[in-house]
């Protein structure tokens, strides 16, 4: 099996022979199944994948890559302040609905709190 992608590289493969069905859910979602009626030995495993079904069956199946996290520098109730992979600042602030009336408030003294928290370390 091999792709015609550079992103690509399949390395070691096994070819199973079987039965796939395809169908929607209750929900309208998309359920493949794959059946195999040769018997293999193989490490189970679950992956967040995209799926690329073909007019004419063929299916391609690739695992996406991880999802890799800022490590938080700072940290207070409802925001970090971390530094991305992409070399960039982010500031993120999360509230539930319910306390929308108390937004304004603590936006502005977390904010603070961090930008105080910055001060001190870029000012050594």
């Amino acid at each position: 099996m091999k792709h015609n992608s550079k992103k690509t590289q399949v390395q070691r493969t096994t070819t199973l022979n079987g039965m796939m069905t395809f169908g929607l859910v209750d929900n309208n979602l998309h359920i493949l199944d794959f059946c195999s009626t040769d018997f293999a030995e193989m490490e189970p495993f679950i992956a967040d994948c995209k799926v690329q079904a073909m007019r004419d069956g063929n299916v391609y199946i690739t695992e996406k890559p991880k999802r890799v996290r800022n490590t938080p520098i700072f940290r207070e109730d409802n925001c970090t302040f971390s530094l991305g992979h992409d070399g960039r600042y982010y500031f993120v602030f999360t509230m539930p609905k319910e306390q929308v009336k108390t937004l304004p408030d603590k936006l502005v003294h977390q904010a603070l709190s961090i930008v105080q928290k910055v001060a001190r370390v870029v000012n050594r």
